[in-house]
């Protein structure tokens, strides 16, 4: 998705930097114009510097969108709280010490754009998926704050919601419920989930990145963005019956389909 979308601000005349752990995976965006950085979210010191650096170089940043994140799957019981504690560091406060860091700029400036990439996950649950939820509804609260505060100082904060996208993202999660639930207690939930998983992200269903990446870019963009937009397999529909329907409706749902 961070791809995708990079390529097509890129395309339409935007300055982007491409901030991520393994720059050596990004050589596609390099290969494109777009300015590589090396980010790690766990460690202050590399958010610091990433941020330090683009700013000696463009002097400033206009719209930070904030894609970083991975869904660390496992029963609550079998996920050990330093796991959990890492999902929370890349997918919340390495998210939220990189806006800390723009911030300034952006008051100063009397402009700017935040974009959460949060997921229906932030509106909805699974079983198995306890911490990711956990990070996704946090980021969904945490977010709707950081609007009203940052309103007064001429900045937005757009939060994307994703459904079900084509990307490796499902197929990792799966791996790691395998690897964390697969045995023991919680087997016999946590492998049919697996199945479930493994073939929805094999099928034909889920929604290309492109489209998505389209979405990113008009929240990054345009000059009245929503608050929040809603795209991808599944989305709006589970986010509708959650809300809708109720949480005693809606864990039947789940558990009938997991």
């Amino acid at each position: 998705m961070g791809e995708s979308t990079a390529i097509l601000l890129s395309l339409q005349g935007y300055k982007v930097y491409g901030a991520a752990r393994r720059t050596n995976e990004m050589k596609t965006l390099e290969s494109k114009g777009i300015s590589i950085i090396s980010l790690d979210l766990t460690q202050d010191e590399s958010i610091v510097k990433c941020i330090n650096t683009i700013l000696e170089k463009e002097g400033r940043i206009d719209v930070l969108i904030n894609n970083a994140g991975y869904g660390s799957y496992g029963a609550i019981e079998d996920v050990t709280i330093d796991e959990a504690r890492r999902q929370f560091e890349v997918n919340i406060f390495g998210l939220a010490r990189i806006t800390q860091l723009v911030l300034p700029g952006m008051r100063k400036n009397k402009f700017g754009r935040i974009v959460n990439i949060s997921s229906m996950g932030g509106k909805i649950y699974t079983p198995y998926g306890g911490w990711y939820h956990a990070t996704k509804h946090a980021l969904e609260g945490w977010s709707d704050c950081l609007r009203l505060e940052v309103k007064p100082f001429g900045i937005d904060v757009v939060i994307v919601e994703p459904g079900g996208i084509k990307t490796p993202w499902g197929l990792i999660a799966a791996e790691n419920l395998k690897k964390t639930s697969g045995h023991g207690a919680y087997a016999a939930g946590a492998n049919k989930a697996i199945q479930t998983m493994a073939k929805l992200y094999a099928g034909k269903n889920l929604t290309n990145q492109e489209v998505l990446a389209k979405v990113i870019v008009r929240a990054a963009t345009v000059a009245n963005p929503k608050i929040r937009y809603v795209k991808g397999f599944l989305a709006k529909p589970m986010i509708f019956i959650r809300k809708w329907f109720g949480d005693r409706i809606f864990d039947k749902l789940v558990l009938s389909a997991s």
